[in-house]
């Protein structure tokens, strides 16, 4: 854990874009919370090519970096010493500094998709569905072996994508079906459906939410409602939203960079919702 003895500590958030991040929110309302009056927490747009020297030069006050898109596995050639769950999944969000000067990376998506769906009552599904099969796809695998004890259907545009995603199924050890984006609609039947996607492309599925829908892991935070998850409400289905996973990773990287646990959830979130209704 990062030492808690020096007057000033930093932390970052880094990757490309960076602007829209709420982990400064979220990580600054923790501090002032728990009374870490030394501790600053930034944002620094770097890329793959950058984040190297970047690390590098870091001094002994960094306690910890968060790693968003396009650094998460590209990190990973960078650490001393990697997590299994992060292993996993090959990604990594979250570089803890040691006291010795080691970098150990984790991943606190997957624990916080665990965490956001057990806050909602969601701790075990017989089935479940899977939008989309880009990065945040593999974390949701993997957090969904923890919770679906059957078959998990993932809806993809291309064969390429479908065979990615049953190979990740086969690592994560989780029974992985893939099935055409075209038949979408037929996810919003599952008792657990994780729409992974790009703001806007599960926009049309909407007019297919079923007239009692079961839960739904929206992992989009901004604009929000999702003209899904919107549909799903309206007919009294559980939402989960991206700030909910937003929030629970965080709360688990303030404790891994602090060394102070419990981390202030409730402030957290509540620092998120008023930038998110700010902007």
């Amino acid at each position: 854990m990062a030492s808690m003895a020096a007057d000033v500590r930093r932390a970052a958030v880094l990757g490309k874009p960076i602007a829209h991040s709420l982990s400064p929110v979220l990580h600054r309302a923790a501090y002032a919370e728990l009374g870490l009056e030394g501790w600053t927490y930034d944002r620094f747009e770097v890329d793959e090519a950058a984040l190297p020297a970047f690390v590098d030069g870091l001094g002994p006050e960094w306690a910890g970096l968060s790693l968003t898109m396009p650094l998460k596995r590209a990190v990973l050639p960078l650490l001393d010493e990697i997590s299994d769950t992060a292993r996993s999944v090959e990604a990594v969000n979250t570089l803890v500094f040691t006291e010795d000067g080691r970098r150990v990376g984790d991943n606190t998506d997957i624990p916080g998709m665990v965490a956001a769906l057990r806050e909602h009552g969601i701790e075990q599904v017989d089935s479940a569905a899977v939008l989309g099969a880009g990065a945040t796809a593999s974390s949701a695998l993997a957090a969904l072996a923890r919770v679906c004890a059957g078959e998990i259907t993932v809806y993809v545009r291309s064969e390429a994508r479908a065979a990615e995603m049953r190979a990740w199924g086969e690592r994560l050890d989780v029974e992985v079906r893939t099935a055409d984006w075209a038949d979408a609609a037929e996810a919003l039947r599952a008792p657990l459906v994780v729409a992974t996607t790009p703001a806007g492309t599960t926009d049309a599925l909407a007019a297919a939410v079923p007239e009692r829908p079961a839960a739904l892991f929206d992992v989009l935070y901004d604009p929000w409602p999702t003209a899904l998850a919107a549909r799903w409400s309206m007919f009294g289905g559980a939402v989960v939203s991206g700030l909910d996973l937003l929030v629970h990773q965080a709360v688990l990287q303030v404790e891994q960079m602090t060394g102070r646990s419990p981390a202030p959830l409730e402030a957290m979130r509540r620092a998120g919702e008023k930038a998110l209704a700010d902007r």
